[in-house]
């Protein structure tokens, strides 16, 4: 027999459902047997399947969030002066960035969620520099971004 997608490979198995001759390129463990990849139906899980709208309410969750904290982030460092109070403040924004957009797609999880989380903590950052005109950049607050990055892709993954 030959593969029905691999004409050029020999088998002798096959699909335990249409009985297809398959390969075992082409072959699909499944609780209940070898299957074909159209028997098989794989897909993704729901959690991982988002779709454009949901990336629209994650970027609108992850922008106003970020003016939220930014603001914070900002005010707090203007009137505390403390450096190492930054690592804390980056911590707790990419928590409530990324509590915040899981919130908003019904907790679903992917790469795409976590690149528009960590794009919100950057904004936020440059929104608590902007809004209380702090000068420059230093360790603490590259730290404070990546601590912030960090917590927020831990949220969505």
């Amino acid at each position: 027999m030959q593969c029905k997608r691999h004409p050029e490979i020999e088998t002798n198995l096959t699909c335990g459902k249409c009985g297809d001759p398959i390969c075992p390129r082409c072959l699909v463990h499944t609780p209940v047997g070898a299957r074909c990849p159209s028997c098989a139906r794989l897909t993704r899980l729901p959690t991982f399947a988002v779709s454009g709208r949901y990336y629209l309410r994650a970027i609108g969750a992850g922008l106003g969030v970020a003016l939220g904290t930014g603001l914070i982030w900002g005010f707090i460092q203007w009137y505390f002066r403390f450096f190492y109070l930054s690592l804390l403040l980056g911590g707790a924004t990419g928590y409530a960035i990324g509590e915040m957009i899981s919130l908003a797609v019904n907790r679903k999880r992917g790469t795409g969620l976590q690149i528009i989380a960590s794009l919100a903590v950057v904004v936020s950052y440059l929104i608590s520099l902007l809004s209380f005109w702090q000068p420059g950049f230093n360790l603490f607050d590259i730290l404070a971004v990546a601590a912030g990055i960090f917590v927020a892709i831990t949220r969505l993954r």
